[in-house]
Protein backbone atom coordinates (compact mmCIF):
# COMPACT_ATOMS: atom_id res chain seq x y z
CA UNK A 1 0.00 0.00 0.00
CA UNK A 2 1.38 3.32 -0.57
CA UNK A 3 1.74 6.10 2.15
CA UNK A 4 1.62 9.54 2.12
CA UNK A 5 4.84 11.28 2.34
CA UNK A 6 5.70 11.81 5.75
CA UNK A 7 4.88 16.12 7.44
CA UNK A 8 7.87 17.93 7.49
CA UNK A 9 9.35 19.09 10.90
CA UNK A 10 8.78 23.32 11.09
CA UNK A 11 10.95 24.96 8.85
CA UNK A 12 12.71 27.96 10.01
CA UNK A 13 12.63 31.02 8.06
CA UNK A 14 14.36 34.24 8.83
CA UNK A 15 12.45 37.08 10.32
CA UNK A 16 13.08 40.27 11.23
CA UNK A 17 14.68 40.72 14.59
CA UNK A 18 15.47 37.04 14.94
CA UNK A 19 18.82 36.42 16.46
CA UNK A 20 21.69 35.58 13.64
CA UNK A 21 21.33 31.93 12.46
CA UNK A 22 17.92 31.79 14.16
CA UNK A 23 14.54 32.23 12.73
CA UNK A 24 10.78 32.08 12.96
CA UNK A 25 9.12 28.01 12.70
CA UNK A 26 6.93 28.28 9.93
CA UNK A 27 5.25 24.88 10.99
CA UNK A 28 3.20 23.28 7.78
CA UNK A 29 0.15 22.54 10.64
CA UNK A 30 -0.55 25.98 11.48
CA UNK A 31 -3.27 27.60 9.33
CA UNK A 32 -2.12 29.89 6.70
CA UNK A 33 -4.16 32.60 8.30
CA UNK A 34 -2.18 32.74 11.36
CA UNK A 35 0.88 33.35 9.48
CA UNK A 36 0.12 36.14 7.88
CA UNK A 37 2.75 38.08 10.50
CA UNK A 38 5.51 36.46 9.42
CA UNK A 39 5.22 35.96 5.79
CA UNK A 40 1.55 38.11 4.85
CA UNK A 41 1.34 41.55 3.21
CA UNK A 42 2.24 43.14 6.00
CA UNK A 43 4.72 41.52 7.32
CA UNK A 44 8.25 42.87 7.44
CA UNK A 45 11.14 42.04 5.28
CA UNK A 46 13.40 38.97 6.24
CA UNK A 47 16.34 40.46 7.94
CA UNK A 48 18.78 36.92 7.27
CA UNK A 49 18.63 36.63 3.57
CA UNK A 50 15.88 35.53 1.43
CA UNK A 51 13.86 31.99 1.78
CA UNK A 52 15.86 28.87 -0.30
CA UNK A 53 14.06 26.85 -2.35
CA UNK A 54 14.52 24.00 -0.31
CA UNK A 55 13.14 25.54 2.61
CA UNK A 56 10.14 26.47 0.23
CA UNK A 57 9.86 23.25 -0.55
CA UNK A 58 9.76 21.23 2.32
CA UNK A 59 7.52 24.12 3.72
CA UNK A 60 4.88 23.28 0.68
CA UNK A 61 5.42 19.24 1.39
CA UNK A 62 4.15 19.73 4.95
CA UNK A 63 1.54 21.85 4.35
CA UNK A 64 0.65 19.22 1.86
CA UNK A 65 0.39 16.48 3.99
CA UNK A 66 -1.15 17.91 6.92
CA UNK A 67 -4.21 18.78 6.11
CA UNK A 68 -7.47 16.61 5.84
CA UNK A 69 -8.45 15.91 2.36
CA UNK A 70 -10.32 12.67 1.19
CA UNK A 71 -7.25 11.51 0.07
CA UNK A 72 -3.69 12.46 0.27
CA UNK A 73 -2.04 14.89 -2.40
CA UNK A 74 1.35 13.79 -1.60
CA UNK A 75 1.37 9.20 -2.33
CA UNK A 76 3.80 7.02 -4.00
CA UNK A 77 1.18 7.11 -7.12
CA UNK A 78 2.48 10.63 -7.78
CA UNK A 79 5.83 10.53 -9.76
CA UNK A 80 8.51 11.43 -8.43
CA UNK A 81 9.62 14.39 -10.83
CA UNK A 82 6.29 15.85 -10.35
CA UNK A 83 6.15 15.62 -6.46
CA UNK A 84 7.50 19.13 -5.62
CA UNK A 85 5.06 20.37 -8.42
CA UNK A 86 1.95 18.59 -6.82
CA UNK A 87 2.96 20.24 -3.33
CA UNK A 88 3.62 23.92 -4.46
CA UNK A 89 0.40 23.52 -6.79
CA UNK A 90 -1.52 22.67 -3.60
CA UNK A 91 -0.19 25.18 -0.64
CA UNK A 92 -0.86 27.81 -3.39
CA UNK A 93 -4.29 26.25 -3.52
CA UNK A 94 -4.37 25.95 0.28
CA UNK A 95 -2.97 29.48 0.87
CA UNK A 96 -6.20 30.89 -1.71
CA UNK A 97 -8.67 29.13 0.31
CA UNK A 98 -8.00 30.07 3.16
CA UNK A 99 -7.19 33.97 2.65
CA UNK A 100 -11.01 33.32 1.15
CA UNK A 101 -12.68 31.35 3.69
CA UNK A 102 -10.70 31.59 7.16
CA UNK A 103 -11.41 34.97 8.34
CA UNK A 104 -14.82 35.20 9.24
CA UNK A 105 -18.12 35.78 6.71
CA UNK A 106 -19.24 38.98 8.15
CA UNK A 107 -18.84 42.12 5.99
CA UNK A 108 -15.36 43.23 7.53
CA UNK A 109 -14.25 39.87 7.16
CA UNK A 110 -15.24 39.73 3.55
CA UNK A 111 -13.58 43.07 3.03
CA UNK A 112 -10.23 41.47 4.42
CA UNK A 113 -10.04 38.69 2.21
CA UNK A 114 -10.93 40.48 -0.72
CA UNK A 115 -7.51 42.65 0.35
CA UNK A 116 -5.53 38.95 0.87
CA UNK A 117 -6.67 38.05 -2.30
CA UNK A 118 -5.83 41.06 -3.86
CA UNK A 119 -2.07 40.54 -2.36
CA UNK A 120 -2.33 36.95 -3.32
CA UNK A 121 -3.25 38.34 -6.83
CA UNK A 122 -0.03 40.22 -7.15
CA UNK A 123 2.32 37.66 -6.01
CA UNK A 124 0.83 35.13 -8.43
CA UNK A 125 1.48 38.01 -11.84
CA UNK A 126 5.14 38.37 -10.18
CA UNK A 127 5.77 34.77 -10.05
CA UNK A 128 4.96 33.95 -13.26
CA UNK A 129 6.81 37.22 -14.64
CA UNK A 130 10.20 35.51 -14.16
CA UNK A 131 12.43 37.57 -16.36
CA UNK A 132 10.81 40.63 -14.18
CA UNK A 133 11.06 42.42 -10.66
CA UNK A 134 12.96 40.94 -7.46
CA UNK A 135 12.48 37.11 -6.48
CA UNK A 136 9.41 35.92 -4.60
CA UNK A 137 9.45 35.75 -0.91
CA UNK A 138 7.04 34.05 -0.11
CA UNK A 139 7.67 30.42 0.32
CA UNK A 140 4.52 29.17 -2.03
CA UNK A 141 5.55 31.61 -4.45
CA UNK A 142 9.56 30.59 -4.46
CA UNK A 143 8.09 26.99 -5.02
CA UNK A 144 5.80 27.67 -7.69
CA UNK A 145 8.06 29.84 -9.57
CA UNK A 146 10.16 27.16 -9.74
CA UNK A 147 7.08 24.40 -10.93
CA UNK A 148 6.32 27.79 -13.63
CA UNK A 149 9.50 27.50 -14.98
CA UNK A 150 9.66 23.61 -15.63
CA UNK A 151 6.56 23.92 -17.01
CA UNK A 152 6.45 27.02 -19.42
CA UNK A 153 6.78 24.77 -22.38
CA UNK A 154 3.29 22.55 -21.92
CA UNK A 155 1.39 26.51 -21.80
CA UNK A 156 1.70 26.52 -17.80
CA UNK A 157 0.47 30.26 -16.82
CA UNK A 158 -0.46 33.00 -13.97
CA UNK A 159 -4.00 32.38 -15.95
CA UNK A 160 -5.21 28.81 -14.05
CA UNK A 161 -3.98 29.99 -11.12
CA UNK A 162 -5.79 33.75 -11.21
CA UNK A 163 -9.05 32.26 -12.11
CA UNK A 164 -9.12 30.59 -9.10
CA UNK A 165 -8.55 33.84 -6.99
CA UNK A 166 -11.44 34.99 -9.02
CA UNK A 167 -13.36 32.52 -7.73
CA UNK A 168 -12.26 32.61 -4.13
CA UNK A 169 -13.31 36.56 -4.43
CA UNK A 170 -16.51 35.76 -5.99
CA UNK A 171 -17.24 33.74 -2.57
CA UNK A 172 -16.96 37.16 -0.96
CA UNK A 173 -19.37 38.82 -3.25
CA UNK A 174 -22.12 35.96 -3.85
CA UNK A 175 -23.60 34.57 -0.52
CA UNK A 176 -26.64 32.39 -2.99
CA UNK A 177 -27.13 30.76 -6.45
CA UNK A 178 -30.42 30.36 -8.09
CA UNK A 179 -29.26 28.49 -11.15
CA UNK A 180 -27.85 25.41 -12.09
CA UNK A 181 -25.80 27.39 -14.44
CA UNK A 182 -24.53 29.45 -12.50
CA UNK A 183 -23.04 26.88 -10.06
CA UNK A 184 -22.05 25.56 -13.19
CA UNK A 185 -20.07 28.85 -14.03
CA UNK A 186 -18.51 28.77 -10.57
CA UNK A 187 -17.04 26.03 -11.18
CA UNK A 188 -15.12 26.89 -14.63
CA UNK A 189 -12.93 29.27 -12.31
CA UNK A 190 -12.90 27.37 -8.87
CA UNK A 191 -12.69 23.71 -9.74
CA UNK A 192 -11.84 23.20 -13.69
CA UNK A 193 -8.55 25.44 -13.29
CA UNK A 194 -6.85 22.76 -11.15
CA UNK A 195 -7.54 20.06 -13.16
CA UNK A 196 -5.75 21.70 -16.55
CA UNK A 197 -2.91 22.65 -13.93
CA UNK A 198 -2.65 18.75 -13.00
CA UNK A 199 -2.53 18.03 -16.99
CA UNK A 200 0.11 20.95 -17.88
CA UNK A 201 2.41 19.01 -15.12
CA UNK A 202 1.98 15.86 -16.90
CA UNK A 203 3.09 17.45 -20.38
CA UNK A 204 -0.54 17.72 -21.95
CA UNK A 205 -0.75 21.46 -22.97
CA UNK A 206 -4.15 23.33 -23.24
CA UNK A 207 -5.77 22.77 -26.35
CA UNK A 208 -5.80 26.27 -27.32
CA UNK A 209 -1.87 25.05 -27.98
CA UNK A 210 -2.09 21.56 -29.17
CA UNK A 211 -5.82 21.04 -30.36
CA UNK A 212 -4.83 17.14 -29.99
CA UNK A 213 -5.64 17.52 -26.27
CA UNK A 214 -9.09 19.00 -26.32
CA UNK A 215 -10.76 15.93 -25.28
CA UNK A 216 -8.47 15.86 -22.77
CA UNK A 217 -9.22 19.09 -20.98
CA UNK A 218 -12.86 18.23 -21.38
CA UNK A 219 -12.97 15.59 -19.53
CA UNK A 220 -10.74 16.90 -16.69
CA UNK A 221 -13.24 20.04 -16.69
CA UNK A 222 -16.02 17.35 -16.56
CA UNK A 223 -14.51 15.48 -13.81
CA UNK A 224 -13.66 18.79 -11.72
CA UNK A 225 -17.00 20.35 -11.84
CA UNK A 226 -18.56 17.30 -10.86
CA UNK A 227 -15.99 17.43 -7.70
CA UNK A 228 -16.94 20.68 -6.98
CA UNK A 229 -20.79 19.80 -6.56
CA UNK A 230 -20.88 17.25 -5.30
CA UNK A 231 -18.57 19.17 -2.13
CA UNK A 232 -21.56 21.45 -2.66
CA UNK A 233 -24.29 18.96 -2.01
CA UNK A 234 -22.26 17.34 0.80
CA UNK A 235 -21.08 20.37 2.46
CA UNK A 236 -24.95 21.92 2.41
CA UNK A 237 -24.50 22.26 6.63
CA UNK A 238 -21.44 23.80 6.93
CA UNK A 239 -21.36 26.20 4.19
CA UNK A 240 -24.77 27.58 5.33
CA UNK A 241 -23.47 27.87 9.17
CA UNK A 242 -19.90 28.56 8.79
CA UNK A 243 -19.64 30.82 5.92
CA UNK A 244 -22.85 32.07 5.41
CA UNK A 245 -23.36 30.30 1.44
CA UNK A 246 -25.53 28.58 -0.30
CA UNK A 247 -25.00 27.00 -3.43
CA UNK A 248 -27.85 24.67 -3.65
CA UNK A 249 -30.21 26.99 -6.77
CA UNK A 250 -32.80 28.38 -5.57
CA UNK A 251 -34.39 28.84 -8.79
CA UNK A 252 -34.21 24.84 -9.32
CA UNK A 253 -34.96 23.66 -5.99
CA UNK A 254 -37.78 25.82 -4.99
CA UNK A 255 -35.29 26.06 -1.67
CA UNK A 256 -34.13 29.76 -0.51
CA UNK A 257 -31.59 30.13 1.99
CA UNK A 258 -34.24 31.24 4.67
CA UNK A 259 -35.66 27.81 4.22
CA UNK A 260 -32.67 26.23 4.76
CA UNK A 261 -32.11 27.82 8.18
CA UNK A 262 -35.10 27.31 9.55
CA UNK A 263 -34.80 23.45 8.73
CA UNK A 264 -31.51 23.15 9.81
CA UNK A 265 -31.70 22.35 13.57
CA UNK A 266 -35.63 20.32 13.23
CA UNK A 267 -34.29 16.42 11.60
CA UNK A 268 -37.57 15.72 12.66
CA UNK A 269 -39.46 18.20 10.37
CA UNK A 270 -41.08 15.22 7.65
CA UNK A 271 -42.17 17.42 5.73
CA UNK A 272 -39.20 19.48 5.48
CA UNK A 273 -36.91 16.26 5.08
CA UNK A 274 -38.85 14.83 2.06
CA UNK A 275 -38.88 18.41 0.23
CA UNK A 276 -35.16 18.77 1.13
CA UNK A 277 -34.38 15.31 -0.46
CA UNK A 278 -36.46 15.53 -3.33
CA UNK A 279 -34.84 19.04 -4.26
CA UNK A 280 -31.21 17.42 -3.96
CA UNK A 281 -31.46 14.14 -5.29
CA UNK A 282 -31.61 15.23 -8.87
CA UNK A 283 -28.70 17.52 -8.50
CA UNK A 284 -26.46 14.99 -7.21
CA UNK A 285 -27.97 12.32 -10.48
CA UNK A 286 -26.90 15.37 -12.80
CA UNK A 287 -23.53 15.50 -10.88
CA UNK A 288 -23.19 11.40 -11.12
CA UNK A 289 -23.47 12.13 -15.00
CA UNK A 290 -20.63 14.72 -15.14
CA UNK A 291 -18.67 12.12 -13.40
CA UNK A 292 -19.32 9.72 -16.05
CA UNK A 293 -18.64 11.63 -18.70
CA UNK A 294 -15.03 12.47 -17.44
CA UNK A 295 -14.41 8.81 -16.45
CA UNK A 296 -12.34 7.46 -19.44
CA UNK A 297 -10.05 10.33 -18.67
CA UNK A 298 -7.04 8.09 -17.24
CA UNK A 299 -7.36 6.50 -20.20
CA UNK A 300 -6.02 8.96 -22.39
CA UNK A 301 -3.13 10.05 -19.98
CA UNK A 302 0.75 8.58 -19.52
CA UNK A 303 0.37 5.43 -17.41
CA UNK A 304 2.55 7.64 -14.67
CA UNK A 305 -0.41 10.17 -14.50
CA UNK A 306 -3.49 8.08 -15.50
CA UNK A 307 -3.62 6.03 -11.44
CA UNK A 308 -3.70 9.75 -9.67
CA UNK A 309 -6.10 11.04 -11.85
CA UNK A 310 -8.38 8.09 -11.84
CA UNK A 311 -8.11 8.14 -7.97
CA UNK A 312 -9.89 11.38 -7.38
CA UNK A 313 -12.60 10.77 -9.94
CA UNK A 314 -13.01 7.61 -8.39
CA UNK A 315 -13.18 9.01 -4.74
CA UNK A 316 -15.58 11.95 -6.42
CA UNK A 317 -17.80 9.31 -7.29
CA UNK A 318 -17.52 7.34 -3.86
CA UNK A 319 -18.91 10.58 -1.89
CA UNK A 320 -21.70 10.42 -4.88
CA UNK A 321 -23.09 7.20 -3.35
CA UNK A 322 -22.42 8.10 -0.09
CA UNK A 323 -24.28 11.11 -0.30
CA UNK A 324 -26.95 8.79 -1.92
CA UNK A 325 -26.70 6.25 0.45
CA UNK A 326 -27.99 8.31 3.31
CA UNK A 327 -30.63 9.78 1.58
CA UNK A 328 -29.12 12.98 0.04
CA UNK A 329 -30.41 14.50 3.85
CA UNK A 330 -26.76 16.61 3.53
CA UNK A 331 -28.50 19.53 5.87
CA UNK A 332 -28.61 17.23 8.42
CA UNK A 333 -25.76 15.00 8.24
CA UNK A 334 -22.53 15.28 6.10
CA UNK A 335 -21.86 12.30 4.45
CA UNK A 336 -17.61 11.21 4.47
CA UNK A 337 -15.63 8.65 2.97
CA UNK A 338 -15.01 5.96 5.64
CA UNK A 339 -11.50 4.90 6.17
CA UNK A 340 -11.76 1.17 4.63
CA UNK A 341 -13.43 2.92 1.58
CA UNK A 342 -10.42 5.36 1.25
CA UNK A 343 -7.61 2.48 1.67
CA UNK A 344 -10.02 0.26 -0.86
CA UNK A 345 -9.85 2.96 -3.57
CA UNK A 346 -6.20 4.09 -2.72
CA UNK A 347 -5.21 0.07 -3.05
CA UNK A 348 -7.12 -0.09 -6.65
CA UNK A 349 -5.40 3.24 -7.74
CA UNK A 350 -2.03 1.58 -5.82
CA UNK A 351 -2.39 -1.97 -8.41
CA UNK A 352 -3.43 0.27 -11.36
CA UNK A 353 0.51 2.21 -11.04
CA UNK A 354 1.92 -0.98 -10.76
CA UNK A 355 0.33 -2.90 -13.65
CA UNK A 356 0.91 0.46 -15.99
CA UNK A 357 4.45 0.08 -14.77
CA UNK A 358 4.87 -3.20 -16.02
CA UNK A 359 3.32 -2.68 -18.84
CA UNK A 360 6.01 0.06 -19.10
CA UNK A 361 9.04 -2.25 -18.36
Amino acid sequence: MPAAVAPTQPTHFPTAGAPAGKGAALDPRVPPIDLLPIIGPDAPPPAHGPVTLAAALDYCRGLATTHYENFSVLTSLVPARLRDDFAAVYAFCRWADDLGDETGADDAARARSLALLDWWKRETVACFDVGAGAPPAHPVFVALRETASKHAAHGLSAKPFLDLIDAFEQDQRVRAYETWDQCVDYCTRSANPVGRIVLMLGGYAPPEIDGANAERFAMSDATCTALQLINFWQDVRRDLLERDRVYLPSRETGITPEMLRAWVDTPGDAAARVRYIRAVRPLVERTSALFAAGRPLPRLLDPGLAPVVWLFGAGGEAIVRAVERMGCATLWHRPRLGRVTKAALVARAWVRSRVAGNRRA
